[in-house]
Order: structure tokens, then sequence, then C-alpha cells
């Protein structure tokens, strides 16, 4: 896929991501997210401060933290956390057509917002349909990746199948099911697994973080 059909998926997610939360009510926005100790605003945050990144302030943030990625990631989601819903809502929608991001390729942007989105959706109970191409191309990235989210050792003997993506990856006992099921599994999130079945799964189980990484 290039970064044009990337950006366009992006862009896309994004678009969605803002029409869920502009849907939420307070108590929802409270809630917590399937991504480690964070409310869903505080996921929301995240998401935002991701599709505002640049290069340049990606590697002052990093330094500003001693280069530890994720006491960064979680200092700038929570400080931007403390906005208002509204104003939240209302910069994430401002990045529906901007292409910048960090020092990293294209692919981990979109990655960003369908694994954050799924953490804020899957937390309340939220329908979620992303893409199928989108979900694809971030299984595939994902799979051959171990930073940050450990991926690619966690999902290391295994057989992967995605039953409604077209997609499979490795060798050993099999873990099936829907794409989605199998992403949020992959990047460390035990709620994945509901929708997952076969001999590796017990597997899979046992690999999982206390909390999701970020």
């Amino acid at each position: 896929m290039d970064d044009t059909k990337t950006w366009e998926l992006i862009h896309k997610e994004r678009a969605a991501m803002a029409d869920t939360l502009a849907s939420l009510t307070s108590n929802q926005w409270a809630e917590p997210s399937l991504c480690g100790t964070w409310s869903v605003q505080v996921g929301a945050a995240h998401i935002v401060r991701g599709a505002e990144q640049t290069k340049a302030r990606f590697m002052k943030r990093m330094a500003a933290n001693g280069f530890r990625f994720n006491k960064m990631m979680d200092r700038d989601a929570r400080s931007l956390g403390a906005l208002p819903p509204s104003e939240i809502i209302a910069r994430l929608r401002a990045t529906t057509t901007t292409t910048n991001g960090p020092p990293a390729p294209v692919m981990t942007m979109l990655g960003e917002i369908v694994v954050h989105g799924q953490d804020i959706r899957g937390a309340i109970g939220e329908p979620a349909d992303p893409d199928p191409e989108a979900i694809a191309a971030c299984l595939q990235m994902y799979s051959g990746a171990n930073f940050p989210l450990g991926t690619k050792e966690r999902i290391s003997g295994l057989r992967l199948v995605a039953t409604d993506a077209g997609w499979t990856h490795g060798a050993g006992a099999e873990v099936s099911g829907p794409g989605l099921s199998l992403l949020m599994a992959m990047t460390g999130r035990s709620a994945g697994l509901k929708g997952l079945s076969g001999d590796g799964v017990a597997n899979l189980r046992s690999r999982m973080p206390r909390n999701a990484s970020i």
C-alpha cells in the first residue's frame, strides 16, 4: 500500500473516531479504555497527540523525557487529556486532512488510529467497523514489528488466520478469528482474545501483558 492510500485510510478512521467521540456521554469519557490505565478521554487525547505529531516535536519531547518512549507517551496523553472533550474532538477533526507525523513510516499512523480507536470503542461497547484494508495493513505491519508493542515476539510460533480479511501469518498452533480481534490480541489487548479460537489461543493468552502497552 502506498502512502497516498495509507493517508486516505488514516483520515477516514480519524473522522469516524471523531464522530464516535462526539456521541459519548460524560460517563463514557471517564470509562477505562482497553489501553493500560488510560481512561477513554486520555486514550482519545493520545490519538490527537499522535495525529498532531511532527518529527521535530517528537525528538524534542523524547529528549525532555530522557528518551523513554512510554514515559513520553503517557505524559503527553495525560496532559492533553485534561482538555475538555469538545476541544479534543475539534482537534482530532482538524487532522482529517493533514499528513504530518513522527519520524516513522506512515503506516504506523494507521496502526495508531485503528488500535487506539478500538481501545475506546471496545471499552464502551460501541460497534467498530474499520476499513478491511486498514485492518489487513495493520496486521501485516504489526506481525513484523517488536517496538513498541512486542508484537513479533508475542505471536512467535503461532499461525494467525484472519477469517474476514484473507490474511495469514506464521506457522504453529493456530489462532483464528476476525482481523480486528487478532490485531487487538497481537498488540497486547486481552479483550481481543474473546473473538479468537484455535489451539494457539492459550499460548497467546499467556503472553498478554498485565496492562496493554501504549
